[in-house]
Protein backbone atom coordinates (compact mmCIF):
# COMPACT_ATOMS: atom_id res chain seq x y z
CA UNK A 1 0.00 0.00 0.00
CA UNK A 2 1.28 3.25 -0.98
CA UNK A 3 0.32 7.28 0.28
CA UNK A 4 0.39 10.11 -1.00
CA UNK A 5 2.65 12.30 0.95
CA UNK A 6 0.24 15.42 0.75
CA UNK A 7 -2.48 13.24 2.46
CA UNK A 8 -0.35 13.32 5.93
CA UNK A 9 1.24 16.51 5.73
CA UNK A 10 0.91 18.94 8.62
CA UNK A 11 0.71 22.88 9.59
CA UNK A 12 0.25 24.08 12.76
CA UNK A 13 0.53 27.42 13.79
CA UNK A 14 0.68 29.43 17.50
CA UNK A 15 1.37 32.20 19.45
CA UNK A 16 4.62 32.41 21.24
CA UNK A 17 3.58 33.33 25.03
CA UNK A 18 5.40 35.09 27.65
CA UNK A 19 5.21 31.80 29.57
CA UNK A 20 6.71 29.93 26.67
CA UNK A 21 10.02 32.55 27.21
CA UNK A 22 14.06 31.04 28.75
CA UNK A 23 15.89 33.79 30.85
CA UNK A 24 16.73 35.98 28.22
CA UNK A 25 13.52 36.83 26.96
CA UNK A 26 13.48 34.65 23.83
CA UNK A 27 11.15 31.04 23.39
CA UNK A 28 13.15 28.04 25.14
CA UNK A 29 14.14 25.89 22.42
CA UNK A 30 12.81 22.86 24.66
CA UNK A 31 9.33 24.41 23.95
CA UNK A 32 10.28 24.12 20.02
CA UNK A 33 10.80 20.81 20.56
CA UNK A 34 8.15 19.54 22.16
CA UNK A 35 5.67 21.13 19.55
CA UNK A 36 8.13 19.26 17.31
CA UNK A 37 7.81 15.93 18.66
CA UNK A 38 4.10 16.09 18.66
CA UNK A 39 3.73 17.53 15.12
CA UNK A 40 6.21 14.50 13.86
CA UNK A 41 4.31 12.26 16.10
CA UNK A 42 0.43 13.65 14.20
CA UNK A 43 2.39 13.03 10.66
CA UNK A 44 3.71 9.76 11.27
CA UNK A 45 0.44 8.42 12.92
CA UNK A 46 -1.84 9.86 10.24
CA UNK A 47 0.16 8.57 7.48
CA UNK A 48 0.81 4.68 9.27
CA UNK A 49 -2.33 4.91 10.22
CA UNK A 50 -1.03 3.38 14.10
CA UNK A 51 0.61 4.94 17.80
CA UNK A 52 4.23 6.46 16.67
CA UNK A 53 6.51 6.69 18.48
CA UNK A 54 10.17 9.14 17.86
CA UNK A 55 12.94 7.19 17.46
CA UNK A 56 15.59 9.53 16.65
CA UNK A 57 15.75 12.66 16.14
CA UNK A 58 18.56 13.75 13.62
CA UNK A 59 20.29 17.12 14.20
CA UNK A 60 18.46 20.39 15.65
CA UNK A 61 20.02 23.56 14.35
CA UNK A 62 18.18 26.26 16.02
CA UNK A 63 19.11 29.30 13.55
CA UNK A 64 17.21 32.16 14.56
CA UNK A 65 15.82 33.24 18.13
CA UNK A 66 11.87 33.44 18.40
CA UNK A 67 9.97 36.32 19.73
CA UNK A 68 7.30 36.46 22.44
CA UNK A 69 4.28 37.34 20.33
CA UNK A 70 5.27 35.79 16.91
CA UNK A 71 3.56 33.15 15.47
CA UNK A 72 5.77 30.02 14.71
CA UNK A 73 4.69 27.87 12.10
CA UNK A 74 5.85 23.78 12.15
CA UNK A 75 5.25 21.61 9.14
CA UNK A 76 5.53 18.27 8.66
CA UNK A 77 5.95 15.75 5.76
CA UNK A 78 6.97 12.28 5.49
CA UNK A 79 10.28 12.36 3.67
CA UNK A 80 11.16 8.61 3.64
CA UNK A 81 9.05 5.19 4.78
CA UNK A 82 10.98 2.19 5.69
CA UNK A 83 9.06 -1.09 6.71
CA UNK A 84 8.32 0.11 10.27
CA UNK A 85 9.56 3.36 10.21
CA UNK A 86 9.26 6.88 8.29
CA UNK A 87 11.60 10.22 8.68
CA UNK A 88 9.47 13.31 9.42
CA UNK A 89 10.77 16.25 7.72
CA UNK A 90 10.23 19.36 9.65
CA UNK A 91 10.39 23.40 9.29
CA UNK A 92 10.15 25.71 12.02
CA UNK A 93 9.12 29.56 10.91
CA UNK A 94 8.45 32.25 12.74
CA UNK A 95 6.58 35.61 11.71
CA UNK A 96 5.96 39.17 13.45
CA UNK A 97 2.87 39.27 13.15
CA UNK A 98 3.08 43.29 13.25
CA UNK A 99 5.78 43.64 10.24
CA UNK A 100 4.84 40.53 8.44
CA UNK A 101 8.82 39.49 8.37
CA UNK A 102 8.84 35.44 8.65
CA UNK A 103 12.16 33.77 9.89
CA UNK A 104 13.63 30.46 9.85
CA UNK A 105 14.10 29.08 12.33
CA UNK A 106 14.60 25.26 12.36
CA UNK A 107 14.52 22.18 10.54
CA UNK A 108 15.18 18.84 11.46
CA UNK A 109 14.41 15.07 10.87
CA UNK A 110 12.41 12.75 13.22
CA UNK A 111 12.42 9.14 12.75
CA UNK A 112 8.97 7.65 13.69
CA UNK A 113 8.13 4.31 14.56
CA UNK A 114 4.63 2.79 13.94
CA UNK A 115 3.37 0.63 16.98
CA UNK A 116 0.27 -1.83 16.75
CA UNK A 117 -1.67 -2.19 20.69
CA UNK A 118 0.49 -4.50 21.50
CA UNK A 119 3.16 -2.39 21.25
CA UNK A 120 4.83 -4.14 18.56
CA UNK A 121 6.94 -2.50 15.60
CA UNK A 122 3.96 -2.60 12.61
CA UNK A 123 4.24 -2.43 8.87
CA UNK A 124 3.91 1.73 7.73
CA UNK A 125 2.33 2.09 4.03
CA UNK A 126 5.45 3.60 1.82
CA UNK A 127 5.06 6.97 0.29
CA UNK A 128 4.12 8.49 -3.47
CA UNK A 129 7.13 10.17 -4.70
CA UNK A 130 5.44 12.50 -7.40
CA UNK A 131 8.00 15.50 -7.50
CA UNK A 132 12.21 16.15 -7.51
CA UNK A 133 11.85 17.25 -4.66
CA UNK A 134 10.44 14.08 -2.94
CA UNK A 135 12.94 12.12 -4.42
CA UNK A 136 15.74 14.26 -3.20
CA UNK A 137 14.31 14.03 0.38
CA UNK A 138 13.81 10.26 -0.04
CA UNK A 139 17.28 10.17 -1.51
CA UNK A 140 18.91 12.43 1.24
CA UNK A 141 17.42 10.02 3.71
CA UNK A 142 18.74 7.02 2.86
CA UNK A 143 22.42 8.94 2.82
CA UNK A 144 21.53 10.26 6.12
CA UNK A 145 20.85 6.53 7.69
CA UNK A 146 24.16 5.24 5.64
CA UNK A 147 26.05 8.29 7.84
CA UNK A 148 24.49 7.62 10.83
CA UNK A 149 25.61 3.56 10.28
CA UNK A 150 28.90 4.50 10.14
CA UNK A 151 29.34 7.41 12.69
CA UNK A 152 28.01 4.88 14.86
CA UNK A 153 30.69 2.05 14.11
CA UNK A 154 33.54 4.40 13.32
CA UNK A 155 33.42 5.66 16.98
CA UNK A 156 32.62 2.31 18.50
CA UNK A 157 35.17 1.89 21.91
CA UNK A 158 35.81 -1.76 20.23
CA UNK A 159 37.04 0.09 17.03
CA UNK A 160 38.30 3.25 17.75
CA UNK A 161 42.06 3.82 17.04
CA UNK A 162 43.26 6.59 18.84
CA UNK A 163 46.21 6.89 16.97
CA UNK A 164 44.18 7.74 13.99
CA UNK A 165 42.71 10.79 15.81
CA UNK A 166 45.38 12.30 18.37
CA UNK A 167 46.50 14.93 15.70
CA UNK A 168 43.52 15.88 14.62
CA UNK A 169 42.42 16.32 18.95
CA UNK A 170 45.38 18.29 19.56
CA UNK A 171 44.67 21.28 16.69
CA UNK A 172 41.60 22.13 19.40
CA UNK A 173 40.99 23.28 22.60
CA UNK A 174 42.12 20.59 24.37
CA UNK A 175 44.75 19.27 26.72
CA UNK A 176 44.91 14.88 25.98
CA UNK A 177 46.30 14.04 29.23
CA UNK A 178 46.35 9.92 29.32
Amino acid sequence: MFKNIEDSQITITELMLPSHSNFSGKIHGGYILNLMDQIAFACASKHSGHYCVTASVNRVDFLNPIDVGELVTLKASVNFTGNTSMVVGLRVESENIQTGKKKHCNSSYFTMVAKDEQGKNVKVPGIILNTVDSVRRFARSIERQEQSRTRTTKYNASQFNIENYLDVVKQHNVMIDL
